[in-house]
């Protein structure tokens, strides 16, 4: 049975930690439903994009934040036009603020997958595309779990499947994922 209500996702988190799949997951358990892949629009960029670094400079930040923005106003469009929205990306840091800030659908639910740093390092290692170069897992895991704010759900799916993890999503929610504005850093 199909989830009728409508709603937006931000499904967030390191490279590797589950985002696309669980977001896709979650997708098709709405009746009416998009998963939006945040990263679609950094591909988008042919001539001049600009990849974050660790050390980013103004010009990497403001391609992201542009990203985002399309992201959200996507979401945006797409919940107008009567879609559950799961968006996914890799979203972390004060950056959160301004991501979530930039949806102005309600209600938004945040989830943050934040398995620990040696599933992540083995999810890597078996799945065929790569998202580590530039940065290692630890680098960017410290980054998630000492500098994003507490925002929403976050959930450690360490031990869990991908469907165990939509399954989680599903029972708490409503209850630890609802965005209500506040700045919480």
């Amino acid at each position: 049975m199909l989830l009728e209500n409508q709603c937006l996702f931000l499904i967030t988190g390191i490279m590797a930690s589950g985002k696309s799949t669980v977001a896709q997951l979650l997708a098709e358990r709405f009746a009416s439903s998009v998963h939006l892949r945040g990263d679609m629009f950094r591909k988008m960029v042919i001539h001049n994009r600009k990849e974050v670094h660790p050390d980013a400079q103004e010009d990497q930040l403001n391609q992201l934040r542009l990203r985002y923005r399309l992201t959200a106003q996507a979401a945006d469009t797409y919940y107008e036009h009567g879609f559950t929205v799961i968006m996914q990306d890799v979203v972390v840091g004060p950056l959160l603020h301004d991501f979530v800030a930039n949806v102005r659908s309600r209600p938004l639910y945040v989830v943050v997958l934040c398995p620990n740093a040696e599933t992540v390092e083995q999810r890597e290692a078996e799945r065929p595309k790569k998202g580590y170069g530039i940065w290692t897992v630890a680098a960017l895991d410290q980054v998630l779990k000492q500098d994003t704010p507490r925002i929403g759900m976050w959930l450690d799916s360490s031990a869990l499947t991908a469907e165990e993890t939509v399954d989680e999503i599903l029972k708490r929610y409503r209850n630890e994922a609802l965005y209500n504005g506040a700045r919480m850093d």
